[in-house]
């Protein structure tokens, strides 16, 4: 994978002194816990469920996968719509315009992919996507995949490599020179391998694939 070589060779996880610290928002993923190595993903025991609500229908996810997903938010981002940023099919596929759609001070993202092989994942996190001189993000950060039954990935404690951005590539979760999710700056290609930030398992069928759709949502 001379793709991905390329990448550990030119990017270092070390996070930037400048960046904002992470928040501990909940301990490590422990066994038995909801996104433990992978553990397929439990629905919240809370009287009323939470509910994502989408301004508009997503051509990623279906309204099933749309509700799984939702249970997994910070409860206090539920009941209020989620409109769309950013999409490929609208926007067109370009890193940059994402950046410039999504950075939003303060606006939570959901990052849904689905690849040319009809598989779909993302992440989720509390602070807007955007370029970053190092890693930033809070530790409610989480991948997720649907494969074809939800898992979700949340921090497991290891470090604090959430997300960090340039112009030529969007890095989620790493260590070891390896990525949780990676996207280059034309968004037509990607990349997914197992990593310490979130123990995931590769989300896409493929560790390294095309994408067919992307979309970007926030609470803006």
């Amino acid at each position: 994978m001379p793709m991905m070589r390329g990448l550990r060779a030119r990017y270092h996880l070390l996070p930037d002194k400048d960046e904002e610290q992470p928040m501990v928002c909940r301990e490590p993923a422990g066994e038995g816990q909801p996104g433990w190595e992978g553990a397929p993903a439990a629905v919240p025991d809370l009287e009323e469920p939470c509910k994502l609500v989408l301004s508009m229908p997503s051509s990623v996810l279906q309204d099933r996968e749309i509700q799984e997903l939702g249970s997994h938010l910070p409860p206090r981002l539920m009941q209020q719509p989620w409109h769309l940023l950013y999409c490929t099919g609208r926007d067109g596929f370009s890193l940059r315009t994402l950046y410039r759609c999504g950075n939003q001070p303060g606006c939570p993202a959901l990052l849904l992919i689905r690849d040319t092989e009809a598989q779909a994942f993302g992440a989720f996190s509390a602070t807007p996507i955007r370029c970053s001189n190092g890693f930033y993000g809070t530790g409610e950060t989480f991948l997720f995949s649907f494969s074809p039954e939800l898992k979700v990935f949340r921090w497991t404690g290891r470090n604090n490599f959430f997300l960090k951005g340039d112009v030529d590539l969007l890095m989620v979760g790493g260590g070891s020179g390896r990525f949780g999710l990676w996207l280059d700056g034309d968004l037509h290609h990607g990349g997914s391998h197992p990593c310490e930030t979130f123990g995931n398992e590769t989300l896409s069928h493929r560790e390294e694939f095309c994408i067919q759709d992307l979309e970007l949502w926030g609470l803006a």
